[in-house]
């Protein structure tokens, strides 16, 4: 069995989510700060909505990779919906210039793209996601 499993009241279980979503038309908005933040931030998040941000990277600076894990009770579309809305509005609170960056004032595209991890898959999840933060930083593929 996995190390990963966990023990909850009345099941046990590993569920695992994948999940990527895009800044609206693509806009190269995310920056190295704004990446920090939001690492900080989605930890908060998922602590107080009670799932888990395993990782999360940036990709070229327009996308999010997010490798989540949550109780089976924690609909997949919640986790995605907490994550992008209140990132959303505590990043226009804190950096005021993303408004004038994205027409319309949306930060994230409404779309995104989830697919379930298993555990046999979780480590090969992992490492594409730090692939992403080190193409972005210019760093060379190990």
């Amino acid at each position: 069995m996995t190390k990963n499993i966990k023990h909850a009241r009345t099941c046990v279980y590993n569920v695992n989510y994948h999940i990527v979503w895009s800044v609206k038309y693509r806009q190269s908005v995310l920056s190295a700060e704004i990446e920090a933040y939001l690492k900080e931030l989605f930890q908060e998040i998922a602590q107080e909505k009670e799932f888990e941000v395993v990782m999360m990277e940036v990709g070229e600076k327009d996308h999010i990779h997010v490798f989540a894990s949550a109780h089976p009770k924690i609909a997949p579309s919640y986790i995605v919906k907490m994550l992008k809305g209140i990132s959303a509005r505590k990043l226009f609170q804190k950096f005021p210039y993303l408004k004038t960056r994205l027409s319309g004032g949306h930060l994230w595209n409404s779309s995104f793209f989830i697919e379930t991890i298993g555990s046999i898959s979780e480590q090969a999840i992992k490492q594409y996601i730090e692939k992403q933060k080190k193409e972005t930083t210019g760093a060379e593929n190990l």
